[in-house]
């Protein structure tokens, strides 16, 4: 009886061998996944004008800022306002950059916008939708709390689905805002 367990467990044992070597020597099964490399972003188009040394329109990198838009324009002439640009802006594909001389900047007044350029709405922060004319710190945080629980804005006009503004709002804000494409 013990010689027929012996025979038997070494019968299994060598079956689980062959099967493991089997198993490992099969080739495998499937095609091979290529990766493909991803898609290098289209350079954005930026028109530069104002008070800079060559205005014109510039291709640059996507990520590019205000400043390497400067950069590539020749730089600024000795009498350009440049506290009123915001050199780490983000660009996007079509801005217009205008620096002004330090004489065409207008006096501050409670009904002119402080931004000088358009904002993303699907990225700006409280104090960014707050300088929008007609939108105030409570204004600009129904908008963020709109993003965060409906997600992205895909068009400029989805904005008056936010409680509080509406056409008449909608028509002294279009110019200054914007919204990236999240594809």
């Amino acid at each position: 009886m013990q010689a027929l367990r012996q025979t038997t467990l070494g019968i299994l044992i060598g079956l689980l061998g062959a099967a493991l070597i089997l198993l490992i020597a099969s080739p495998p099964h499937g095609k091979a996944i290529t990766l493909l490399p991803t898609p290098t972003p289209a350079p954005i188009l930026v028109h530069v004008n104002g008070q800079v040394a060559h205005p014109g329109l510039f291709s640059l990198a996507p990520g590019s800022r205000v400043d390497d838009a400067l950069t590539t324009a020749g730089g600024v002439l000795p009498d350009a306002a440049l506290d009123t640009v915001n050199l780490a802006q983000p660009l996007f594909d079509g801005q217009q950059i205008h620096v002004p001389k330090q004489d065409e900047i207008p006096q501050k007044s409670e009904t002119l916008s402080t931004l000088t350029s358009p904002i993303d709405i699907n990225t700006a922060t409280l104090e960014q939708l707050d300088q929008l004319p007609g939108i105030g710190p409570s204004k600009a945080q129904d908008i963020i709390t709109y993003r965060q629980n409906n997600g992205a804005f895909d068009t400029i006009e989805q904005i008056m689905d936010v409680p509080g503004i509406g056409p008449v709002l909608f028509e002294k804000i279009k110019g200054l805002i914007y919204v990236t494409s999240s594809n």
